[in-house]
Protein backbone atom coordinates (compact mmCIF):
# COMPACT_ATOMS: atom_id res chain seq x y z
CA UNK A 1 0.00 0.00 0.00
CA UNK A 2 1.21 3.78 0.44
CA UNK A 3 2.17 5.63 4.02
CA UNK A 4 0.27 4.78 6.78
CA UNK A 5 -0.21 7.95 7.47
CA UNK A 6 -1.22 9.19 4.35
CA UNK A 7 -3.72 6.55 4.27
CA UNK A 8 -5.07 8.10 7.68
CA UNK A 9 -4.95 11.96 5.92
CA UNK A 10 -6.78 10.17 2.81
CA UNK A 11 -9.64 8.81 4.67
CA UNK A 12 -9.88 11.94 6.63
CA UNK A 13 -10.17 13.79 3.84
CA UNK A 14 -13.06 11.28 2.44
CA UNK A 15 -15.34 12.24 5.23
CA UNK A 16 -14.15 15.94 5.31
CA UNK A 17 -15.17 16.47 1.70
CA UNK A 18 -18.26 14.45 2.02
CA UNK A 19 -19.59 16.37 5.14
CA UNK A 20 -18.68 19.41 3.22
CA UNK A 21 -20.75 18.37 -0.08
CA UNK A 22 -23.67 17.08 2.04
CA UNK A 23 -24.08 20.43 4.45
CA UNK A 24 -22.27 23.87 2.78
CA UNK A 25 -21.77 23.26 -0.93
CA UNK A 26 -25.68 24.68 -1.79
CA UNK A 27 -24.68 24.48 -5.60
CA UNK A 28 -27.82 23.61 -7.75
CA UNK A 29 -26.03 21.59 -10.29
CA UNK A 30 -24.74 19.52 -7.78
CA UNK A 31 -26.40 15.83 -8.23
CA UNK A 32 -26.62 12.97 -5.78
CA UNK A 33 -22.71 12.49 -5.45
CA UNK A 34 -20.89 10.04 -3.46
CA UNK A 35 -17.17 10.60 -2.55
CA UNK A 36 -15.91 6.59 -2.93
CA UNK A 37 -12.22 7.17 -2.42
CA UNK A 38 -9.50 9.16 -2.01
CA UNK A 39 -5.92 8.60 -2.92
CA UNK A 40 -2.97 10.77 -2.25
CA UNK A 41 0.45 11.08 -3.58
CA UNK A 42 3.38 9.72 -1.11
CA UNK A 43 4.62 13.41 -0.64
CA UNK A 44 0.98 14.12 0.37
CA UNK A 45 1.20 17.16 -2.42
CA UNK A 46 -2.12 15.94 -4.07
CA UNK A 47 -5.22 14.06 -3.35
CA UNK A 48 -7.72 12.65 -5.84
CA UNK A 49 -11.01 12.79 -5.18
CA UNK A 50 -12.86 10.09 -6.37
CA UNK A 51 -17.00 10.44 -6.76
CA UNK A 52 -19.98 8.70 -8.18
CA UNK A 53 -23.07 10.31 -9.40
CA UNK A 54 -26.61 9.06 -10.05
CA UNK A 55 -28.01 10.49 -12.85
CA UNK A 56 -27.86 11.08 -16.58
CA UNK A 57 -24.98 12.49 -18.33
CA UNK A 58 -26.39 16.07 -18.18
CA UNK A 59 -26.42 15.78 -14.63
CA UNK A 60 -22.65 14.38 -14.08
CA UNK A 61 -21.42 16.79 -16.23
CA UNK A 62 -23.04 19.12 -14.36
CA UNK A 63 -21.65 17.85 -10.98
CA UNK A 64 -18.10 18.09 -11.94
CA UNK A 65 -18.65 21.35 -12.56
CA UNK A 66 -19.98 22.53 -9.47
CA UNK A 67 -17.08 20.16 -7.56
CA UNK A 68 -14.77 22.05 -9.56
CA UNK A 69 -16.29 25.86 -9.03
CA UNK A 70 -16.28 24.17 -5.12
CA UNK A 71 -12.78 22.70 -5.21
CA UNK A 72 -11.35 26.08 -3.25
CA UNK A 73 -13.72 26.30 -0.62
CA UNK A 74 -13.49 22.13 -0.25
CA UNK A 75 -9.23 22.64 -0.25
CA UNK A 76 -9.34 25.51 2.28
CA UNK A 77 -11.96 23.17 4.75
CA UNK A 78 -9.15 20.29 4.48
CA UNK A 79 -6.48 22.71 5.52
CA UNK A 80 -8.03 23.78 8.24
CA UNK A 81 -9.65 20.64 9.14
CA UNK A 82 -6.73 18.35 9.03
CA UNK A 83 -4.00 20.39 10.19
CA UNK A 84 -1.60 19.73 7.19
CA UNK A 85 1.57 22.36 7.00
CA UNK A 86 0.58 21.78 3.20
CA UNK A 87 -2.56 21.65 2.29
CA UNK A 88 -3.07 19.18 -0.76
CA UNK A 89 -4.21 20.14 -3.82
CA UNK A 90 -7.57 18.48 -5.13
CA UNK A 91 -8.42 16.88 -8.07
CA UNK A 92 -11.96 15.14 -8.57
CA UNK A 93 -12.15 12.05 -10.69
CA UNK A 94 -15.45 10.64 -11.72
CA UNK A 95 -15.21 6.57 -10.67
CA UNK A 96 -15.51 4.17 -13.24
CA UNK A 97 -16.51 1.44 -10.02
CA UNK A 98 -20.87 1.68 -11.43
CA UNK A 99 -19.81 1.59 -15.19
CA UNK A 100 -17.93 -1.57 -14.51
CA UNK A 101 -20.42 -3.10 -12.04
CA UNK A 102 -22.90 -2.53 -14.61
CA UNK A 103 -20.98 -4.62 -17.00
CA UNK A 104 -20.69 -7.31 -14.78
CA UNK A 105 -23.65 -7.81 -14.19
CA UNK A 106 -24.79 -7.89 -17.71
CA UNK A 107 -22.43 -10.36 -18.18
CA UNK A 108 -23.80 -12.53 -15.62
CA UNK A 109 -27.26 -12.08 -16.91
CA UNK A 110 -26.19 -13.40 -20.22
CA UNK A 111 -24.47 -16.57 -18.53
CA UNK A 112 -27.06 -17.39 -16.68
CA UNK A 113 -29.23 -17.30 -19.69
CA UNK A 114 -26.65 -19.18 -21.59
CA UNK A 115 -27.06 -21.82 -18.65
CA UNK A 116 -30.24 -22.17 -18.49
CA UNK A 117 -30.98 -22.60 -22.30
CA UNK A 118 -27.91 -25.22 -21.78
CA UNK A 119 -29.65 -26.91 -19.19
CA UNK A 120 -33.22 -27.36 -21.04
CA UNK A 121 -31.26 -28.89 -23.88
CA UNK A 122 -29.90 -31.54 -21.71
CA UNK A 123 -33.13 -32.42 -20.22
CA UNK A 124 -34.28 -33.10 -23.61
CA UNK A 125 -31.31 -35.16 -24.85
CA UNK A 126 -30.56 -38.69 -24.21
CA UNK A 127 -26.86 -40.26 -24.55
CA UNK A 128 -25.37 -41.56 -27.70
CA UNK A 129 -24.59 -45.11 -26.21
CA UNK A 130 -25.42 -46.74 -23.09
CA UNK A 131 -26.52 -44.67 -20.40
CA UNK A 132 -23.50 -46.54 -18.10
CA UNK A 133 -20.97 -47.03 -20.77
CA UNK A 134 -18.24 -48.44 -18.11
CA UNK A 135 -18.34 -52.53 -17.53
CA UNK A 136 -19.58 -54.21 -14.65
CA UNK A 137 -19.10 -57.40 -13.37
CA UNK A 138 -21.12 -59.69 -14.23
CA UNK A 139 -23.49 -60.32 -12.04
CA UNK A 140 -24.47 -64.40 -10.58
CA UNK A 141 -27.21 -65.22 -12.67
CA UNK A 142 -25.53 -63.86 -15.84
CA UNK A 143 -22.48 -66.03 -14.94
CA UNK A 144 -24.46 -69.45 -14.09
CA UNK A 145 -25.96 -68.75 -17.96
CA UNK A 146 -22.67 -68.25 -18.89
CA UNK A 147 -21.77 -71.61 -17.81
CA UNK A 148 -24.51 -73.80 -18.44
CA UNK A 149 -23.93 -72.36 -22.13
CA UNK A 150 -20.15 -74.35 -22.02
Amino acid sequence: MGNPRWTRVAEQIRVIVAELIERRIKDPRLGFVTVTDVRMTGDGREASVFYTVLGSAEEKEDTADALEAAKGMIRSQVGRQTGLKFTPTITFVADSVPVVAAEIDELLQRTRAADAARAAQASTSSYAGDPDPYRKPAEESDAEESDEGE
